[in-house]
């Protein structure tokens, strides 16, 4: 299969290969990018502005940011790029470019994002520390899936706006979460979330990503 057609069938939900070579270049890119992010935290002397761009390189996203006006402090140039996602290191993810925030996004560190199909999240979205987001999987049938020779597949993770998703908690593939909606912490998010909803105490939990949805009244 032509790789660009393998990676054509990724980003629509269909079975691929991860290991070809176009996909494993890809992956090493995000990777290093992620490193340079998380690493660059240990420098004093990194702005606002620095952080920025090298968080835009982990996502693949060319557009120019707003220039800097001449004889601003820093605190000014920080408030021109106050649109801008802020995101905690440590930070990975799978490609990077799958992923898209809107404006005031913040993510707490530790956060992992596998962006086999697109993850995307709304503006003035909050993600509390250790969130992982999964739009990858794999086959149930373990002869199909056959460790790193089988085929892979996933599925979109849409976060609407203004959501609030708390420390430790894992969304899986194919997941919508609505607008408004707070998901407590801990909690393992495996189906469609409606618009305005809440999963305090954990009531969205469940054992494993494809499990059955449980919604205790005392959880």
């Amino acid at each position: 299969m032509p790789g660009s057609e393998n990676k054509a069938r990724s980003l629509r939900g269909e079975l691929y290969h991860a290991f070809t070579s176009e996909l494993v270049a890809e992956r090493r890119r995000c990777a290093r990018a992620c490193t340079k992010y998380n690493k660059a935290g240990e420098d004093e002397t990194m702005t606002r502005r620095r952080q920025v761009e090298l968080w835009k390189d982990i996502l693949g996203d060319t557009r120019p940011l707003p220039p800097r006006k001449e004889g601003s402090t820093e605190d000014e140039d920080e408030e021109l790029l106050g649109s801008e996602a802020w995101v905690e290191a440590p930070f990975h993810a799978d490609y990077g470019t799958n992923v898209r925030l809107g404006e005031g996004v913040f993510i707490n560190f530790n956060c992992t994002i596998i962006d086999t199909c697109l993850v995307s999240i709304g503006s003035r979205t909050l993600l509390a520390p250790n969130v992982s987001l999964y739009s990858g999987t794999h086959p149930l049938d373990p002869e199909l899936r056959n460790g790193t020779n089988g085929p892979e597949s996933g599925k979109p993770i849409t976060i609407e706006e203004d959501v609030w998703i708390g420390g430790n908690v894992t969304v899986c593939p194919g997941v919508t979460i609505g607008r408004g909606s707070t998901v407590g912490a801990g909690s393992v998010v495996t189906k469609v979330s409606q618009a305005i909803s809440w999963a305090f105490k954990c009531c969205l939990k469940h054992h494993h990503c494809g499990g059955e949805s449980r919604n205790p009244k005392n959880c």
